[in-house]
């Protein structure tokens, strides 16, 4: 059987004394905790001692997209692999085929991020170090599920074993935060934190968006009338949150423009969305106000605004109808930043008290925009290449294209930005891999000496994150 291929200098430039520099950086930050600040891995895998990852498919298939939207992209559908269906239709429930079915064709993930990720998964989280096929597919599944049934690789076992510092998860702004909660009451040692995201409440066009208005009247209780009271409730579920221990909120937008209108307009435009009437228009005039609205909240109650514009969500609308949201089929778009961010940095962009985070798709932006700005305006940080460009050569893009005109430390470190929970060691040790070489190249290239460059290595690992979100 044809071995796995994970070779010690992976991602190092061949050259042999970058190399060489690559290898010392990693190694120095290699045994650093892990810093997870973003991501959406689901907080009830902790909430029960009990708990377990189920079954190779569960954690490894069914909820990961990137996963999945390749297998579609060949023509294998998201029924076939488990993909729970929202329009009652069947899905498959045999999961060893579904496991089949990946390992049969895991050679679509070659020289893909995926594809690293799962092999270094597999090695050193199952001790897997051969290449997933049809002809060891039953084998290698035995072999995961005996290993998942053991206390050992219980979601909070695993935790530990991944030296994870702290993990932030991704919630509704109405959420309970039950699990969170359950994980407090348990008194186990995991720092599981929560991440305020009030998209479905503040996007007057998100689907079902007066249900969720609903709901956040209930979880606030604060009757919602008019514009005063919506405020009043965000606001009392930001100390919620807080109060559980949340560092951030976190807002998907298609555009990120931001207006500051006037109390007539706001009013106005609420009442039209109480009555279902809210135009296209309004509903992003609306939403861009708000964000400049979240901006004012986050300096005062100090919780990192995170903002991730340019994906156009659930693009496939026949995928979208069947499957809903998540599944792989969202798409990046060109995206502006420079007007579009204008009125809110000019009200609060140099605010020391305010950290906003700014992540992309769109990589025109890093030097013509993004680097730019963050190189200017104190409040604001860069995120890490992110979704599409969290690989090998979108970091290298990034480093090349950002760090010399903001500025090592305008950016926010790594983040996983993952639902996938055993996937976490594996993207973290791509981002110090491809850190070390770059760090390593500015000593080759005689930018930086030795002894800062293992300094900017530990703000790359571990520091640049801790610091951006305040952990």
């Amino acid at each position: 059987m044809a071995p796995a291929t994970l070779l010690n200098d992976r991602y190092f430039n061949p050259d042999p004394r970058q190399r060489e520099l690559a290898r010392s950086l990693y190694q120095e930050a290699a045994g650093l905790p892990l810093v997870c600040p973003h991501g959406h891995v689901d907080a009830g895998l902790f909430s029960d001692p009990a708990a377990s990852l189920g079954s190779p498919a569960d954690l490894l298939i069914i909820p990961d997209h990137y996963v999945t939207r390749m297998l579609h992209s060949q023509g294998i559908p998201p029924e076939s692999l488990g993909v729970p269906a929202v329009d009652g239709a069947a899905v498959e429930t045999d999961h060893r085929k579904i496991w089949r079915t990946f390992c049969e064709n895991f050679h679509l993930f070659r020289a893909t991020p995926s594809g690293g990720w799962l092999s270094l998964e597999l090695s050193q989280v199952f001790g897997i170090d051969e290449k997933p096929s049809a002809g060891n597919a039953d084998r290698l599944y035995d072999l995961i599920a005996e290993k998942l049934a053991t206390p050992a690789f219980s979601p909070r076992a695993l935790f530990e074993r991944f030296n994870i510092e702290v993990l932030c998860t991704t919630d509704p702004a109405t959420s309970t935060l039950e699990h969170h909660q359950a994980i407090r009451a348990s008194g186990w040692g995991g720092r599981i934190l929560p991440t305020f995201r009030p998209d479905a409440v503040i996007n007057l066009d998100a689907p079902r968006w007066r249900d969720h208005l609903d709901r956040l009247e209930a979880a606030s209780g604060v009757g919602i009338k008019d514009y005063a009271a919506y405020i009043r409730a965000l606001e009392q579920r930001r100390v919620f949150f807080r109060s559980m221990g949340a560092v951030a909120t976190d807002h998907a937008v298609l555009v990120p423009d931001t207006l500051v209108l006037d109390s007539i307009e706001t009013e106005t435009i609420f009442q039209r969305a109480l009555r279902g009437e809210a135009s296209a228009m309004e509903a992003a005039r609306f939403t861009a106000h708000m964000l400049v609205e979240m901006a004012r909240m986050s300096i005062e109650d100090g919780l990192v605004m995170q903002l991730h514009p340019g994906s156009l969500r659930n693009h496939n609308e026949s995928v979208f109808r069947r499957f809903g949201p998540d599944v792989g089929a969202d798409i990046p778009v060109r995206t502006e930043f420079t007007r579009a961010l204008q009125p809110l940095l000019n009200k609060y962009g140099n605010d020391k008290r305010l950290t906003l985070v700014l992540f992309t798709l769109d990589e025109s932006t890093y030097s013509r925009e993004l680097a730019p700005l963050a190189g200017h305006y104190p409040a604001l940080k860069l995120g890490p290449p992110w979704w599409f460009h969290d690989s090998p050569n979108g970091m290298r893009r990034y480093f090349d294209q950002v760090m010399e005109t903001a500025g090592l430390y305008n950016t926010a470190g790594f983040n996983d930005d993952t639902r996938a929970f055993c996937s976490i060691p594996a993207r973290h040790d791509v981002w110090r891999r491809v850190s070390a070489d770059w760090v390593a190249g500015l000593v080759a290239h005689q930018i930086v000496d030795m002894e800062d460059s293992g300094e900017m290595m530990k703000e790359l690992a571990i520091g640049l994150a801790k610091r951006a979100y305040r952990l």
